[in-house]
């Protein structure tokens, strides 16, 4: 079975055109993060995924790895999707959002980004009312991607995955729709 990982930064639709993919085809879609806060709330050191980025580095490394290796062993029954990030814009820069310790356990088949025209990120951004963004200039939004690009080709060689860049364009889902499912059949 396989192991698929897709991102987009905020704004790109990642989401939306996940949601629609996974009505055609059998996957089972996983939450990375919601992997994580489930492991740290079996353990009791958390009551919310909001407390995992309280955690010592050590503790969430080692949270990370038993995730990947809990979504690996779910691939031995089901095709899999981990819905991630492949970047985390921080003050202080970019972070991996799947380290090496994480990709040795994961072993991805395929990277799927996600992406937009940066015109169409900033306007999406702005009309929706139900998050709380950050506000960024579009040389920032377009950087981000960049930096994606950069990360899925570096997770690419470390694991030997496939690196997909598919567009997501307004008005227009049901092409990275179909590109998607195309891909993943």
């Amino acid at each position: 079975m396989k192991v698929v990982v897709i991102a987009g930064i905020p704004g790109s639709g990642s989401t939306t055109v996940l949601n629609k993919v996974l009505e055609g085809l059998d996957y089972v879609n996983v939450n990375y993060g919601d992997i994580m806060t489930k492991i740290a709330q079996e353990e009791g050191i958390v009551e919310d995924r909001d407390s995992l980025r309280k955690l010592s580095p050590d503790v969430q490394k080692d949270i990370q790895k038993n995730a990947a290796k809990s979504i690996r062993e779910m691939s031995q029954v089901n095709n899999i999707i981990v819905d991630t990030h492949c970047t985390i814009k921080t003050p202080a820069g970019f972070l991996p959002g799947l380290p090496k310790h994480v990709l040795d356990e994961l072993q991805p088949d395929m990277f799927i980004l996600i992406e937009a025209d940066g015109e169409e990120i900033l306007m999406r951004r702005l009309s929706d009312k139900s998050r709380t963004r950050d506000m960024e200039k579009l040389s920032d939004i377009n950087l981000h991607q960049e930096m994606n690009r950069a990360v899925s080709m570096a997770y690419a060689v470390l694991t030997g995955a496939t690196v997909k860049i598919i567009k997501n364009h307004d008005n227009r889902l049901e092409e990275p729709v179909e590109e998607m499912i195309n891909t993943l059949k």
